[in-house]
């Protein structure tokens, strides 16, 4: 796996299915999205995504995304990756690099897994699994530091065993209803992590 400087302009060129290196050489801010569900690319994400972002240096977006035009508008905030959501097709998004199907990235130092559906928590922290055999328990990665998940359209930040679980909730449908939600913001200096859920307004 190559490192490269922080530097999210490079993520086009990189092979995020065998996974990308951030070197810690300084903080990672980035912007997390989840569950825009826009079903025509004449509908627009709400402006507020963009200036909750300001300043971000890499967006991901955790899926049930529906057409391309949803990361054309991300990707002109900063660079975009993002994860299948059970509600994308390959018919609209298949050929889009911008979507990852390894979810593991590796940024500022930390393992991130990027996902629609949260894992089982017997999954993210095997080692607490005592209900698995032991191939089973051999066969799982090791723990992540940080999950980031949506599906549920409920914003959460949960610490689990130590490892940090963000879903950011939807951004245009919250709790299922259509108006403006949540996003979040995930800060990585030197290793360590904190996220915030945003309210948009």
């Amino acid at each position: 796996m190559k490192q490269f400087k922080c530097d999210p302009l490079l993520a086009p060129a990189v092979d995020w299915q065998a996974g990308f290196v951030y070197s810690s050489c300084g903080k990672l801010l980035i912007g997390l999205i989840s569950d825009t569900h826009i079903a025509t690319p004449d509908e627009k994400l709400p402006p507020q995504i963009a200036a909750a972002f300001d300043g971000v240096d890499l967006i991901l977006h955790a899926g049930d995304i529906w057409v391309p035009s949803v990361l054309d508008e991300l990707e002109a905030i900063a660079p975009v990756k993002a994860a299948w959501g059970d509600d994308d097709i390959e018919a609209d998004l298949g050929g889009d690099d911008r979507m990852i199907s390894d979810r593991v990235l590796s940024l500022g130092g930390i393992t991130l897994w990027l996902t629609h559906i949260k894992p089982p928590y017997g999954y993210i922290v095997p080692r607490e699994n005592r209900f698995a055999s032991r191939h089973i328990i051999e066969e799982l990665p090791d723990p992540p530091d940080v999950v980031v998940s949506g599906h549920t359209h409920s914003a959460r930040i949960e610490d689990y065993k130590g490892v940090l679980l963000v879903n950011p909730g939807s951004a245009t449908w919250p709790e299922y209803l259509p108006k403006l939600g949540t996003v979040a913001l995930l800060t990585i200096d030197s290793g360590e992590v904190e996220a915030r859920i945003v309210r948009l307004e």
